[in-house]
């Protein structure tokens, strides 16, 4: 038995309550209580989390197949759920004091906004951080967060470095913004903090997080906290995508055998161009598993080895998990435009997944130009902006 096996939620019941309680989670625009309270308390959250504290400290690939079957329930409630699980990874990159203090407390729910919007300035000891943060997917669950933020001196530019910032969920306000027509449950809100100290031993260094070479691969003798950032974000990100194009693929299916066609009086499931539909969708769903093993095990040898992950192998593991976002969503309009207008009405879960589908195309890990962009330019060996998120 795997570590994911040992401790998932993620059998079948789990996914049937999962899109039982969708259409209440677009509502609340959060997870619903329920929701919550199940998945804390199967202790999912714990995979990632190093032994040492208790955690399961599986490899770090174990959390993806979860977090796409949770998505034939409810693409929302899989995205939060994986983040929350992938932010206790990202805690078990800081230094040994800071995991000490945040895993404490268990279980350990922290957003983490990335891009660098705040400003940290020198103080005695840490910085002092004032900044707006977007995107704090699951910060209404939250008791810990972590922030992208730009340190260093306000005289000196050239200082200047990103890092990620560990703060209680107190030191932040959260602002209630996130109106959207897909992703709803998410709840990812914005949060300011305001003139807030952090003590330097809650402070990475994201250029240390992005190798691979953060202070937790040194303090955890395994494999799983040697993983490259971008590549274990976006393909964790890349997983509810998946799951919802799978989840349509079933949906389609069941519907061509009893959707007799207006005006024809046949059922759709004799018609050839509807077969063929299926078939379509079915090989490119098989070629996008196929690329996620590929690209996983490539990294998966380097890290379990030792080695650090090449900038060229971490862009094409970003431009990966972009086409299997940009597919998996080709696929979903593919088969919702063949089921008729009934798939529109708010209870069919088609739609749902169209909509939430065409939010998580439009994260930035996966703009498809940018992707590929970068990923062609550093297998030629050109050089590729500093910041560039690889």
């Amino acid at each position: 038995m795997t570590a994911a096996s040992a401790i998932s939620p993620v059998d079948a019941d789990f996914v049937r309550r999962l899109a039982d309680r969708a259409q209440d989670a677009e509502r609340l625009r959060q997870l619903p209580a329920a929701t919550v309270e199940e998945f804390t308390a199967s202790g999912i959250t714990d995979l990632l989390v190093p032994a040492r504290f208790g955690g399961r400290q599986a490899p770090f690939p174990e959390i993806l197949d979860p977090v796409r079957r949770m998505a034939h329930g409810c693409a929302s409630s899989a995205w939060t759920i994986g983040f929350f699980v992938l932010h206790n990874w990202m805690l078990a990159l800081f230094g040994e004091q800071a995991q000490q203090e945040a895993f404490a407390t268990r279980p350990f729910l922290a957003p983490a906004p990335l891009a660098p919007t705040g400003r940290g300035v020198p103080a005695d000891g840490g910085i002092r951080l004032t900044g707006r943060w977007s995107w704090a997917t699951g910060v209404m669950h939250g008791n810990w967060i972590m922030v992208g933020v730009l340190c260093g001196p306000q005289d000196d530019l050239s200082a200047i470095y990103p890092a990620l910032a560990l703060l209680s969920i107190e030191d932040a306000v959260i602002e209630d913004v996130w109106h959207t027509d897909g992703m709803r449950a998410t709840g990812s809100n914005d949060v300011v903090i305001t003139d807030v100290f952090v003590p330097e031993h809650r402070l990475v260094r994201v250029t240390d997080i992005y190798t691979g070479n953060a202070p937790g691969a040194g303090l955890h003798d395994t494999a799983t906290y040697r993983w490259p950032m971008v590549p274990a974000l976006a393909l964790l990100a890349a997983m509810p995508a998946l799951g919802s194009a799978e989840r349509a693929v079933e949906i389609y299916s069941e519907r061509l055998a009893g959707r007799v066609l207006a005006y024809e009086g046949v059922t759709q499931k004799d018609k050839p161009l509807a077969q063929a539909r299926l078939g379509e969708a079915d090989v490119r769903l098989r070629a996008l598993r196929g690329l996620l093993a590929d690209t996983v095990d490539e990294i998966e040898t380097t890290v379990a080895a030792g080695d650090s992950v090449p900038r060229p192998v971490r862009a094409a593991a970003r431009m990966a998990a972009a086409h299997i976002v940009y597919e998996s969503r080709a696929v979903i309009g593919l088969l919702l435009e063949a089921s008729g207008a009934s798939a529109h009405f708010v209870d069919n879960p088609l739609q749902r997944l169209k909509r939430d589908v065409d939010v998580i195309t439009g994260h930035v890990v996966f703009d498809y130009d940018t992707s590929r962009e970068l990923a062609g330019a550093l297998k030629l060996g050109m050089k590729v902006p500093r910041t560039a998120m690889v």
